[in-house]
């Protein structure tokens, strides 16, 4: 039988209070998030009652309800019906953020840092879907023209589709610009404005040339070029503008600062002159700041993280693997696996190191065999009938790459399976090291992560994948299960 999304929406919305008690619904990859004005209202237990719902994470006024991949694009289009709300809709956000989160801390944990991250999620959040398409539209299209030999260089329908995939990461952004303004209280245009320094257009005025080719334009100080080349990471100086060198860091940096320039400027500009001065001298002061301070900026921080990532990957080599798919449960546990979302996007860009082929990705994507592979052993060990029930229904969807119902309903209060999920995650990562695996685009993992690895690699994925599911199953057989702990958690009756 078919799921009603309109009465599972319907359902989701009576359960958080209504529609008065929504501040925002939006969707990630397999998640509904809501944030609501009054969390004593949200019914938590009627949440996870509701058919088709995976799983449920609360945090303070910010509810995320697991559906799982493509069915919550299909609850959301009418939830954000009902509640009046678009799903980019997020310009208020941040004022209501930051008076509610007052009262949330935790002496363990950084909660400032956490919300920051989670902002810098919220602008990538909506950009998946465009970036899986364009990623895969490239991958695909370089391995035909490569078998081909260029054969479909005239042929209109696929350059017509080509075309969509390069469009979107040159223009990536102007798109990060302007969510990064929207999400931290600024006018998503302006912040469109301040992500076009990031675009490389021969016709910018900053890059005029006279007609022998040279460079008219010189800026008035010479500014650090950092380059990142056979694993040496060096910087130059110029007085020419690169405006891809800030890269998609620099249109996030320069969204937020447009942001807060807009936002100073509408508190100091008298109310006559406000609509007009406003946006002319936040984009003004704003692009000169963003040329000689914020672009750099962004170049150094861009540079910098592919050091890091090639710290791992060519210096740890296996060591570093294991790290990186050990530690990623932990990440995605707490919600911070989407700050993640601008390495991945950079990866994938055609124009970067990488030439658009994320190897980080297949690391990480190990993280969800491992917990399988936990889950498994549970299953075969356990004589608990209601864990038993709960793993019944969590595994298959984590086969297919939605693991939040399996680690947040069994793994992660259990504890030991957790962290035996973990350990047996790196195995897998390690082999996706050695098999030198990559992805041409994100957004799915576990056994959809076929459609994404590099053409011709799957077999090799399939082989990391089921080490991943041994190992976890292993790790969690000799040290993982404690049936003392598995009934003080989900008690003993069935």
């Amino acid at each position: 039988m078919s799921m009603d999304y309109g009465k599972v929406a319907q359902s989701i919305l009576d359960a958080v209070g209504g529609k008065t008690n929504v501040v925002s619904n939006m969707a990630c990859m397999t998640r509904v998030r809501i944030k609501v004005h009054d969390p004593s209202r949200v019914d938590e237990a009627a949440i996870r009652q509701i058919k088709g719902v995976m799983g449920l994470v609360a945090d303070g006024d910010h509810y995320e309800i697991v559906l799982g991949p493509g069915t919550v694009n299909k609850v959301l289009e009418p939830l954000s019906k009902l509640t009046g709300i678009r799903p980019d809709d997020v310009t208020n956000e941040v004022l209501i953020t930051a008076a509610a989160n007052k009262t949330t801390q935790k002496a363990k944990h950084d909660k400032p840092v956490q919300r920051f991250l989670k902002k810098i999620a919220n602008i990538f959040v909506p950009l998946l879907p465009g970036i899986i398409a364009a990623g895969l539209i490239n991958g695909i299209a370089n391995v035909i023209n490569v078998s081909s030999g260029d054969a479909f260089t005239g042929v209109w329908w696929y350059q017509c589709i080509r075309t969509m995939g390069w469009a979107l990461f040159l223009y990536l952004p102007l798109f990060v610009g302007m969510n990064a303004s929207k999400e931290f209280g600024g006018s998503g245009i302006l912040g469109a404005m301040a992500g076009a320094l990031s675009i490389a257009n021969a016709a910018m005025p900053l890059l005029a040339k006279s007609k022998d080719g040279a460079v008219l334009v010189s800026l008035p100080l010479a500014l650090p070029v950092p380059s990142f080349a056979d694993g040496a990471f060096a910087v130059s100086f110029s007085t020419v503008y690169n405006p891809a060198a800030g890269g998609l860091l620099g249109a996030l940096i320069c969204g937020i600062f447009f942001a807060w320039l807009e936002k100073k400027f509408h508190k100091a500009m008298p109310s006559m002159l406000d609509t007009f001065l406003t946006p002319l001298f936040t984009v003004c002061i704003g692009a000169v700041a963003s040329v000689l301070v914020l672009q750099p900026l962004g170049a150094f921080l861009t540079q910098a993280i592919f050091v890091i990532l090639f710290f791992f990957y060519n210096t740890l080599g296996v060591f570093g693997a294991y790290l990186l798919s050990a530690i990623f449960l932990p990440l995605v546990s707490v919600g911070l696996h989407q700050a993640l979302t601008p390495i991945h996007a950079m990866l994938n860009d055609p124009a970067g190191p990488s030439a658009g082929v994320n190897y980080l990705l297949p690391i990480l994507m190990m993280a969800g065999g491992g917990q399988v592979g936990a889950g498994i052993a549970l299953y075969v060990k356990t004589r608990n009938e209601r864990v038993r029930t709960y793993l019944r229904e969590s595994i298959p969807v984590g086969i297919l790459g939605v693991g939040e119902p399996l680690m947040y309903a069994v793994t992660l209060p259990l504890g030991k399976p957790f962290v035996t999920a973990c350990l047996g995650a790196g195995v897998g990562g390690v082999l996706a090291w050695l098999f030198h695996l990559g992805t041409v685009s994100q957004g799915v993992s576990g056994l959809f992560g076929l459609l994404i690895v590099v053409p011709g690699t799957q077999l090799y994925y399939v082989i990391a994948m089921l080490a991943a599911y041994a190992a976890g199953f292993a790790f969690t057989c000799f040290f993982g299960v404690d049936e003392a702990r598995i009934d003080d958690v989900f008690g003993t009756e069935a």
